[in-house]
């Protein structure tokens, strides 16, 4: 902090790097490749952050590969999809600058490191009806990555979501549940399964506490990580930052806990701050997010504002003028015997197909249960407005849960008994007797379900339109017809699960400009202080316009901060 005396410096790089996830190693490969000496912290015991754990989509519109994908698409398409959804929520300099320098750094990183990313043939935007959207082709995914080739690091690559993973530690894709879950009706499905699980039970074998076949956030993580070996940077764990430390107005170091001390790290070229934002930060929730609010977030648990506070500290301002504080998920909670708890993001794999339906406290729909996760807690709070829809609750019958399953109650038969009983699942021969276990009008949830049946029946849903855009029916199932998002509401038992307003991350941090430079409340930069990731004030401005903007944007303002710095003069050049 300004004003404190820094001891004698323990360790002297060029660029200090505070956090590992996508913007936190994409800043210090950009570095390193500009020829830098760099050094990586890293809070927890565990490399990866919320990327780890992510989805692992990437939004880089105007890459390389959009037109071989089949989209071709032009500044002048996605800056008019961009003001129809982001609008002025974000500044336009700085979601200008992201859309003509994502392709570009997606190209670096597929030069300089072992990140490798293939642009989805159809994946369309989260708001397919509005100009400028595309069908597919701006969202990436890593392609799978062999965590063995991390080689005694793997331990130290923080591990997915466990509900990302079958058998105990297999990651899975959709297309892999797909198979797994079609095993007995298709031999395509046998072949792929039967490969999926021999793989993993070699891994089992061999002595690894989880599959090694990686993909999704997990595989873009492995990737990074395994580029940070390649390139010899080193990294600390369990090391996390304490202070900012400033000279004469400049950030010039940073003192880091480790091993129990403090440890003072002077960096002569700057410091890049990528925390992960303060989804876990009870103050500045209660003070940001909209009420009610909780601890939700999927994010996680270290990101807890570390970044944000100490970058304003340092003289850095918050952004403004956001139109929400965080990007959401609607989430459902188990609460063990222990008392910890499971948190599940119901992102893309049951709202969206046919059968299942959504309700407030008076038992009425209120969304289009197939929307985008983000519009589906935008619609909680506006619902709650008028009707308390925090906690809502998802509905289905016994046909939808042996084919789909319901948040952590899995499909195809398998145990839920213990889930009835430990209050996370709701379960009833009658909507009545549900109604009256989810404590929600019995009248008015039979109403409902009887027309969102009928709706399933006739393949239109005049209330709310679930299925009726590209995005709506691209989760749902292609096989379902007429709508492949609506369907029956009728065959007993029937199931419910209450869900809360979660997030996968802040949307609101330090204001920043094109070169990811923190920005003072003038405007002006906080020379040394480079800042990205969830703790960079979000150039989408809390809006979701489509898979991937939150590590689209980490990548790239990551890879742009590392080069800027390796371009930057060190301290002892300035007066």
């Amino acid at each position: 902090m300004s004003g404190v005396t820094a001891p004698t410096w323990d360790e002297e790089v060029d660029v200090l790097v505070i956090g590992s996830g996508a913007a936190g190693m994409s800043a210090a490969l950009g570095a390193s490749v500009g020829g830098c000496r760099v050094l990586l912290v890293e809070k927890t015991d565990r490399i990866g952050g919320s990327t780890a754990v992510s989805g692992g989509a990437v939004w880089a519109p105007l890459n390389s590969q959009s037109a071989g994908a089949g989209h071709p698409d032009d500044f002048d398409k996605v800056w008019t999809y961009m003001r129809h959804t982001v609008g002025d929520a974000a500044p336009q300099d700085m979601q200008q600058a992201f859309l003509r320098a994502a392709g570009p750094v997606m190209d670096a990183l597929a030069q300089h490191t072992q990140v490798r990313l293939v642009a989805r043939t159809h994946s369309p935007d989260y708001y397919p009806d509005r100009p400028g959207a595309a069908m597919g082709g701006r969202s990436l995914d890593p392609l799978m990555f062999d965590g063995r080739t991390l080689g005694a690091h793997f331990k130290e690559l923080r591990d997915p979501l466990p509900e990302f993973m079958v058998l105990g530690g297999m990651m899975v894709t959709m297309t892999d549940v797909k198979h797994l879950l079609a095993v007995t009706r298709s031999f395509t499905a046998w072949k792929e399964g039967v490969k999926l699980v021999l793989r993993y039970v070699g891994d089992r074998l061999r002595g690894y506490h989880r599959g090694t076949r990686l993909v999704l956030g997990n595989a873009l993580a492995g990737r990074l990580f395994r580029s940070l070996l390649d390139r010899g940077i080193p990294y600390w764990l369990r090391a996390p930052l304490v202070s900012l430390h400033v000279e004469e107005g400049r950030v010039v170091g940073a003192c880091i806990e480790r091993d129990g001390r403090p440890t003072w790290v002077r960096a002569h070229r700057g410091v890049v701050v990528a925390t992960g934002g303060f989804p876990w930060n009870a103050a500045l929730r209660e003070r940001l997010y909209p009420s009610p609010t909780g601890p939700w977030s999927m994010a996680p648990a270290g990101n807890a504002g570390d970044g944000i506070t100490l970058a304003q500290a340092a003289g850095a301002a918050m952004g403004t003028g956001h139109f929400s504080p965080a990007f959401w998920a609607p989430v459902s909670i188990l609460t063990r015997p222990d008392g910890t708890q499971v948190r599940y993001p119901h992102l893309v794999w049951d709202r969206a197909k046919p059968g299942l339906m959504a309700v407030n406290a008076a038992g009425r729909r209120f969304v289009n249960e197939s929307t985008s996760y983000h519009e589906f807690v935008l619609a909680m709070y506006r619902s709650h407005a008028d009707v308390p829809s925090l906690p809502a609750y998802l509905v289905c019958d016994s046909d939808f849960m042996e084919r789909w399953g319901l948040g952590l109650a899995l499909p195809g038969g398998r145990p839920r008994d213990h889930l009835v009983r430990a209050g996370y699942l709701a379960k009833a021969d009658t909507l009545e007797a549900l109604a009256a276990q989810i404590k929600v009008d019995p009248a008015a949830l039979r109403s409902s379900a009887e027309a969102f049946d009928q709706a399933g029946v006739n393949g239109v849903d005049p209330e709310f339109g679930k299925g009726s855009t590209a995005y709506n029916r691209y989760l749902g199932d292609a096989e379902h017809q007429p709508n492949p998002c609506l369907g029956r509401l009728r065959q007993a038992p029937f199931y419910a699960v209450a869900v809360v307003a979660g997030d996968i991350g802040t949307a609101c941090g330090i204001r920043c400009d094109a070169n990811a430079q923190a920005l003072s409340a003038d405007g002006t930069p906080v020379p040394g202080l480079h800042v990205v990731g969830n703790d960079m004030h979000s150039v989408m401005g809390g809006q979701y316009p489509a898979p991937g903007i939150t590590l689209g944007p980490a990548l790239t303002f990551g890879w742009l901060a590392g080069q800027h710095l390796a371009l930057t003069p060190s301290a002892e050049s300035h007066p």
